[in-house]
C-alpha cells in the first residue's frame, strides 16, 4: 500500500460488525477465516506469550495497566483493544504507545498481502476486526516480548480467541450483549470462559457463585489453574488521596500495601488488583512494590473518569451499561460532588447512546437527581439512537430517580444534533465553577475528547 490513507480506505472496505452488531449482514459466528489467516501468516499468535483479556467492564483498563506493569519488568508489551478512542491506530499498541501511520500501513499491508489466499480457501473475505487482530498479532511476533489482548465481545467466538494465552482474565460478567451472547448471564459466563487455554490461569473478577461456578468449571476442563476474587485475591483497603486513591492489594503472592494509584474510584482500584494478579499469573511469581509503583506512577486511561478542563470541570466517561454507570455515579460521588463548596456549582450531563444499549437503564443507573441539566447528543457513528428518543428516555428514567436523596429537582433535558453543540451548551450552562459529565457511549467520549483538545494519549 502506497500510504496510511491507502491502508484505511482497505481496511474500511472490510464488513465492520462493530458498526452492524447483529445487524443483517452479520454472519454466524466462526474463527475458520481467522485461523485460516492466521495460518497463511505463520501462526504469529504463538510466538510471543499472552495475557488474554475478556470481561464486561473494566477490561481496556486492565489491559493498559497490564502493559504498564509489564513494562516496568522491562518487557515491551503489544496491546490490541477495542474500539478505538483517538484514531484507528489505538488499537494496536507496544508500550501503550499507538503504532505511528508508517507501522501501521506496514502491519496492514503485510495482512492484505495473504487475504486473497483467506478469501479463496474460505469463501469470503475476513471482517474489519478480523483483519485488525490478525494484524496485530503479526507485528507483536517481532515486536514484543509479550502480548495483551482485549477481546472485542464475549470470548467464545471472538477474532481473538486463537491465541493459547498462559493467563486468561475474566474481569466480570454482565448483562451488556444478551441479544447476542445471552439470553442469560450464565449464557454470558460461558461464552467469556471460552478464552481459557489448556494449562492456562485465569483470573477471575466476577464473584456470583452461580457464574463462578461456571468459570471454575471451564478452568477445570481445560487443566487450568484458577484464581478467585475474594479468596485467593482481592482490594483489601482504599483511601482517597489527593489525586487519585492508596490502595492496598492482595494476591496468592502475597500483599502490596498502601500503592498510590493516580486514578478515581474503586472499579479502578479493582482494576489494578486485577491487572497484577494477572502479571503476577503472568511471571509466576510477586510484583515487587517498587516495579507496581513505577508502572502506576505515570498511567493514564483515556475516557475513563478523565478530567480534561477545570473551568468548567469536565470530567469524560466511556461508560455505556448500566454497570459502568453505577462505577460513574460513585466516582462522582466520592470525587467530585462530594466538595461543599461546590454543592450549589451547575452540573450538567451530555449523555449520548448507541443501539442496542437503553439509555433509560443507563440513567436509572447513574441518577438524575445530582443534575441540574442533561444534554442528549449522538455521535457520528451508525448505531447512535436519536437525541430526541434518548431524551425521551431520560425523562421516562426520572420517575425511579427522582425520589433519590438530595434530588435537586427534575432537570432541564434538551437534544442537540451533534457532540459539538452538547458540549458547547454544557461548558455554557455550568459556567466556570459548574461541573460537565460527557458519557453514555465511548464514542462520544472520543468525539469530546477531540473537540476539547485533549492529548490523544
Amino acid at each position: 500500500m502506497l500510504d496510511y490513507e491507502a491502508a484505511v480506505d482497505w481496511l474500511d472496505s472490510h464488513i465492520d460488525l462493530e458498526r452492524l452488531l447483529g445487524g443483517p449482514e452479520a454472519t454466524p459466528p466462526t474463527l475458520d477465516r481467522m485461523w485460516t489467516l492466521m495460518g497463511v501468516l505463520g501462526d504469529p499468535q504463538d510466538s510471543v506469550p499472552a495475557i488474554h483479556i475478556t470481561g464486561t467492564n473494566g477490561k481496556g483498563s486492565t489491559a493498559r495497566l497490564s502493559v504498564a506493569l509489564l513494562g516496568a519488568c522491562g518487557l515491551a508489551a503489544g496491546s490490541y483493544t477495542s474500539p478505538h478512542i483517538d484514531r484507528v491506530n489505538d488499537r494496536i499498541a507496544v508500550a501503550n504507545e499507538p503504532l505511528d501511520d508508517d507501522a501501521f500501513t506496514m502491519a496492514i499491508s503485510e495482512v492484505a498481502v495473504f487475504e486473497p489466499m483467506v478469501t479463496e480457501r474460505c469463501g469470503e473475505r475476513p471482517n474489519y476486526f478480523e483483519v485488525m487482530a490478525a494484524a496485530a498479532y503479526n507485528w507483536f511476533a517481532s515486536a514484543a516480548h509479550a502480548n495483551v489482548i482485549e477481546v472485542g465481545m464475549g470470548g467464545r467466538w471472538d477474532a481473538t480467541n486463537v491465541v493459547d494465552a498462559a493467563v486468561a482474565v475474566i474481569t466480570n460478567v454482565g448483562a451488556d450483549h444478551l441479544e447476542i451472547i445471552g439470553p442469560t448471564l450464565a449464557d454470558v459466563a460461558r461464552e467469556k470462559a471460552g478464552i481459557i487455554s489448556a494449562g492456562a490461569t485465569v483470573v477471575c473478577g466476577e464473584k456470583a457463585p452461580e457464574l463462578t461456578d461456571i468459570v471454575a468449571a471451564a478452568a477445570a476442563q481445560a487443566g487450568a489453574d484458577m484464581w478467585q476474587r475474594g479468596v485467593d485475591w482481592d482490594v483489601l483497603d482504599r483511601r482517597l488521596a489527593v489525586g487519585g486513591q492508596q490502595v492496598t492489594v492482595r494476591t496468592p503472592f502475597g500483599e502490596h500495601a498502601e500503592l498510590f494509584v493516580p486514578l478515581h474510584g474503586a472499579h479502578q482500584a479493582t482494576n489494578v488488583a486485577t491487572a497484577i494478579s494477572s502479571v503476577e499469573a503472568f511471571f509466576g511469581r510477586s510484583l515487587d512494590d517498587d516495579v507496581i509503583a513505577a508502572a502506576l506512577d505515570d498511567v493514564s486511561l483515556p475516557a475513563r473518569f478523565e478530567i480534561v478542563a477545570r473551568r468548567p470541570t469536565v470530567v469524560i466517561d466511556g461508560a455505556h451499561n448500566p454497570a459502568g454507570a453505577v462505577a460513574l455515579r460513585d466516582t462522582l460521588a466520592e470525587s467530585l460532588l462530594v466538595d461543599a463548596d461546590r454543592a450549589d456549582s451547575p452540573r450538567v450531563l451530555v449523555i449520548g447512546a448507541n443501539r442496542p444499549h437503553d439509555p433509560a437503564a443507563f440513567c436509572e443507573a447513574l441518577g438524575l437527581g445530582s443534575f441540574d441539566a442533561v444534554i442528549a447528543t449522538a455521535a457520528q457513528w451508525p448505531r447512535a439512537l436519536p437525541p430526541a428518543e434518548i431524551a425521551a428516555a431520560t425523562e421516562a428514567a426520572w420517575g425511579t430517580d427522582r425520589e433519590t436523596t438530595g434530588s435537586r429537582g427534575l432537570p432541564e433535558i434538551i437534544s442537540t444534533d451533534s457532540v459539538s453543540e452538547a458540549v458547547q451548551a454544557a461548558c455554557e450552562w455550568a459556567g466556570s465553577d459548574g461541573i460537565v459529565v460527557v458519557s453514555g457511549s465511548l464514542y462520544v467520549a472520543a468525539e469530546a475528547r477531540r473537540l476539547l483538545g485533549v492529548d490523544p494519549h
